[in-house]
């Protein structure tokens, strides 16, 4: 790892810190039996991080069974940096910053804009210097940029972009001439899956599923965002689902993004019910009102999926399937439909559910990648507030 001023360097202190992240509250002592560490390491690493405001101490513990001083407690200290996310879609931007634990200060999305590789920097300085005037006072500052591509990136390169131009950018070089902390691009679908994983589950191994303009599939492996040998992992909206099919930008025909991505079902209602337009309002709507047009075509997507789905937990076994669309956030039924659909006897336990984090698991992602950098914790978790409870529920 490089160190910098942007990362905790000693594997010690990143160890000493997940188990703090992790319990919430712990004591010295606690931290040498779960760490391994003799009590003076403990100390010492300590006693640095609270003076660099990583940690605090927090109250008095309650003694042990056997007596002795009572215990001082140690917790992370969530306000200590700051984290800026972008979401990057073809007609759109959505921003956020926050503290290192994801909780939000400010947000900001642009829709109905044309996102290319001649504005994007424009439009993303704008937005980060405007963050940068109403940053909140934090002991370690901005510590990380992430933004989120709507295509294929390996290693903060932009490799193929269906649906926008930025492939033709050098967006990471452009946006690291500008800023002095760390900048990161990674694809929209990974980074949901680790925003999915970071803040939503204790569930080491999930796969979640991002449909929007095309679909992919971000895949977390024990604790680990898996890319694949060149960023190419997880692509299964091309995944041939109608040989000779629909021509596809990435070059095959018939793909499964042409059938049944958000937009391919929003085209498709469009044309069967004579509408200029469709989004996701309108087919809530219609579904609402009992449109059997439109309960069809949604059963008919979900029926499309569910193959796309059955197909990566065959390859993957997860333990968890999660949706991120805005369609099946707003007709939660749709992902009923798709676990009728899937009657494979070995995806019987895999659990397959809408996101917890709303439309933002992708924003959260991009906090991820900054946080998981700057403190050096690669199975990082950051449950947010309210979400053991609907998790337990699950």
């Amino acid at each position: 790892m490089i160190s910098s001023k942007y990362t905790i360097r000693e594997q010690n202190e990143a160890k000493i810190l997940t188990v703090i992240i992790d319990k919430k509250e712990v004591s010295r002592a606690e931290l040498s039996t779960l760490t391994g560490l003799n009590k003076a390491s403990v100390s010492a690493i300590t006693k640095k991080m609270i003076e660099e405001d990583f940690i605090t101490e927090t109250r008095i513990g309650d003694a042990s069974n056997v007596g002795g001083r009572k215990p001082i407690m140690l917790t992370f200290n969530r306000q200590s940096a700051l984290v800026i996310a972008f979401d990057l879609g073809y007609n759109y931007i959505e921003a956020m910053l926050a503290y290192i634990d994801g909780t939000i200060i400010d947000s900001t999305r642009k829709k109905r804009i044309d996102v290319t590789a001649k504005t994007v920097v424009a439009q993303i300085k704008e937005i980060t210097d405007y963050f940068l005037t109403i940053q909140p006072e934090t002991p370690h500052g901005i510590i990380g940029l992430t933004a989120a591509i709507h295509g294929q990136v390996y290693k903060n390169v932009i490799h193929f972009t269906p649906y926008y131009d930025l492939d033709k950018s050098n967006l990471w070089e452009e946006l690291q001439a500008l800023y002095d902390f760390p900048i990161y691009l990674e694809n929209e679908a990974n980074l949901a899956a680790l925003g999915e994983y970071t803040f939503s589950s204790h569930y080491q191994n999930l796969v979640s599923i991002s449909i929007h303009s095309g679909i992919g599939a971000g895949i977390v492996e024990n604790g680990h965002l898996q890319v694949g040998h060149r960023g190419r992992a997880g692509e299964i909206g091309h995944s041939i689902l109608y040989p000779h099919g629909l021509d596809c930008p990435c070059g095959n025909s018939g793909c499964l993004e042409q059938y049944a991505s958000n937009k391919a079902t929003y085209q498709e209602y469009a044309k069967e019910a004579g509408l200029d337009y469709v989004n996701s309002d309108i087919l809530q709507q219609a579904f609402n009102e009992k449109n059997q047009q439109a309960i069809t075509l949604l059963e008919k997507n979900a029926e499309l999926l569910s193959i796309g789905i059955n197909n990566i937990i065959m390859m993957y076994d997860p333990e968890m399937v999660v949706i991120n669309s805005s369609l099946h956030r707003k007709i939660p039924e749709m992902v009923d439909f798709i676990n009728t659909q899937i009657k494979n006897r070995f995806s019987k336990d895999v659990l397959i559910r809408n996101t917890y984090l709303e439309k933002s698991a992708t924003l959260y992602g991009a906090f991820a990648i900054s946080a998981q950098n700057f403190l050096n914790i690669k199975k990082l978790k950051l449950i947010k507030v309210g979400i053991e409870e609907l998790e337990d529920r699950d």
